[in-house]
């Protein structure tokens, strides 16, 4: 299967001057993080009024191609360049201030340019450039942050460490096969006009390296009076859409046979089977190595021919294995080489979060917030991670023996980074269970992390109520006809402001929901006085749709006792 080529190269003089405070950088991996990072390219410009440019610039570079392909693989191009981006502009301003006393101390511009899969990502704050070529096209990709004072004087409006809050560039965009990219410092593009620069790209774009050399000796030619320093990246091929290479690599470890105790896979002796489904089967083992119960989760010899099926199974183990949180349940690695495909958990001796409410239909509010507490402490890990859960129900949270609580399965769950990908195979969103399933993912809409706050929302609503939350089932046509139920309805001694938290955790609109996890957990514990007030209002107020029903109602019965009458 085709896979991200690219050649590049790139060069940086001090010109006409002592010394050259650019720097600038290249990184192209290989392997499995050539897929899950791509390749990056920044370059930088320190600032020359500044007292230590060239520190700044060298910082920035090494620091974000140091930084970015040690970022989570879960994590997007985006949430990864924002966050290495930020932490490098408060070190370089808090420095300038530390070390040299002045705002100007760590100061330089920056342009990176990353590819992963089939889409390039550009962050950038200054007047260094990017520029792209494409079927004949020169195009400058990024905005010069520099204003212009009186007929030839200009300065930075925006720079890395020159303010404690970055206002950085960003955009993305589908690349092509042929593409090439140019970065430059002033000393370049400020001496060497654009249709030169796109001739000598054209010239060399089988030979990036020496291409940029060329460019900048045509800066000195011209005369240019700054540093000056170059990188060109030329693509050679893309990931593409290849199913039956994709498919091979997906097959190459069959699934496993059915497994009866006192088999061995790999050296996990089978004990019993937990759980089987139409898709799964999972299995309490003994590992022979270490002496101790894991358990086995295999697929079902059903899917065998479904590419889509094996890749959510290998998504699920790729999750698991990049979650660190006492509250999620732990992925082990397998020993030695793995023959089939399957994968190993942590066995957790307890049980689901279903069968506990079965055994306590009415808990306290201390004990539904104990529980949804250390569910909330899962899920943070795991949007931390840029992952949503999606398929949040009690059936997929476990309860160990010591009421530690655990969010298990993750066979719906949407990784950010991964979803950036280019696959043959369409990852759509996958539906959770209903009743649980947050009305987005019915209207065919992405999900977020308030699509887990609100299947967190029913959970704690039916611990307290053994009901859910809206009288039926939730459907594309009824969400906006349907009304919230109040909680007080099925158990009059929980607050008004308790059932307040739980109304917005389950709103329809995610807009309306809390935007935190941190939001809801307060407010299960911390009485708000507007929903005490919202229980005070009258019923047209407060819930409209029921008020008119009622009237209706009311209207009829009237009408009817009258014509018999």
């Amino acid at each position: 299967m085709p896979k991200l080529t690219i050649i590049a190269g790139q060069h940086s003089e001090a010109g006409t001057k002592e010394s050259n405070d650019d720097s600038c950088g290249i990184r192209i991996p290989e392997g499995a993080l050539l897929t899950d990072k791509g390749v990056a390219a920044v370059i930088a410009d320190g600032m020359s009024g500044s007292e230590a440019g060239r520190e700044a610039a060298d910082s920035c570079v090494k620091g974000f191609l140091n930084d970015y392909f040690s970022t989570p693989d879960s994590w997007t191009v985006e949430t990864s360049g924002e966050k290495i981006l930020g932490a490098l502009n408060s070190w370089l301003y808090s420095q300038g201030h530390q070390q040299y006393g002045t705002p100007k101390g760590l100061v330089t511009t920056l342009s990176v340019m990353v590819i992963k899969s089939t889409t390039a990502y550009l962050f950038h704050v200054g007047d260094t450039r990017i520029y792209r070529l494409r079927d004949g096209e020169f195009e400058q990709m990024t905005h010069d942050h520099r204003v212009t004072v009186g007929a030839d004087k200009s300065y930075l409006s925006r720079a890395m460490g020159i303010d404690v809050h970055l206002d950085i560039d960003y955009r993305s965009f589908a690349v092509e096969k042929g593409d090439a990219y140019l970065l430059t410092t002033d000393g370049i593009h400020d001496f060497v006009d654009d249709t030169t620069l796109k001739r000598l790209v054209v010239e060399n774009i089988k030979t990036p390296e020496e291409g940029a050399k060329v460019i900048v000796r045509k800066a000195v030619i011209n005369q240019s009076n700054d540093n000056l320093s170059a990188q060109l990246l030329c693509i050679n091929d893309l990931p593409q859409g290849d199913e039956h290479e994709f498919f091979r690599k997906l097959t190459q470890f069959p699934f496993p046979p059915p497994l009866e105790p006192g088999m061995v896979l790999d050296g996990y002796r089978i004990l019993r089977e937990v759980h089987a489904s139409n898709r799964t089967q999972v299995y309490l083992a003994l590992d022979t190595e270490t002496d101790t119960q894991v358990v086995l989760k295999t697929p079902s010899v059903n899917f065998e021919d479904d590419p889509e099926f094996i890749d959510q199974f290998l998504h699920e183990e790729w999750a698991g294995k990049r979650l660190n949180s006492a509250h999620v349940l732990r992925v082990l690695e397998p020993h030695g080489r793995r023959q089939f495909l399957y994968y190993v958990t942590e066995y957790i001796k307890g049980t689901t979060l279903r069968q506990w409410m079965h055994d306590h239909p009415q808990p306290s509010l201390d004990e539904m917030r104990n529980i949804i507490e250390q569910i909330t402490r899962g899920l943070r890990a795991m949007h931390r991670q840029e992952m949503i859960h999606q398929d949040l129900k009690p059936e997929n949270i476990m309860l160990d023996e010591h009421g530690v609580v655990k969010i298990i399965d993750f066979g719906s769950t949407k990784i950010a980074g991964i979803a950036e990908i280019t696959t043959p195979l369409e990852r759509d969103n996958v539906l959770g269970t209903r009743n649980y399933t947050a009305p987005e993912y019915l209207r065919g809409h992405g999900g977020s992390s308030r699509s887990d706050i609100y299947s967190l929302g029913v959970i704690a609503y039916e611990m307290l109520s053994g009901k859910l939350p809206y009288p039926k089932e939730l459907t594309e046509r009824n969400m906006n006809k349907v009304s919230y139920v109040s909680i007080r309805e099925h158990n009059k001694a929980t607050p008004a402001w308790v059932d307040g938290a739980l109304m917005k955790a389950v709103a329809i609109n995610p807009e309306r929901r809390h935007s935190l996890l941190s939001e809801f957990i307060y407010e299960l514990s911390h009485p708000n006085e507007n929903y005490t007030r919202l229980n005070q209002q009258p019923l047209i107020e407060r819930n409209p749709v029921a008020f008119w029903r009622a009237l209706a109602i009311i209207f009829m019965g009237t009408t009817i006792a009258a014509l018999l009458f």
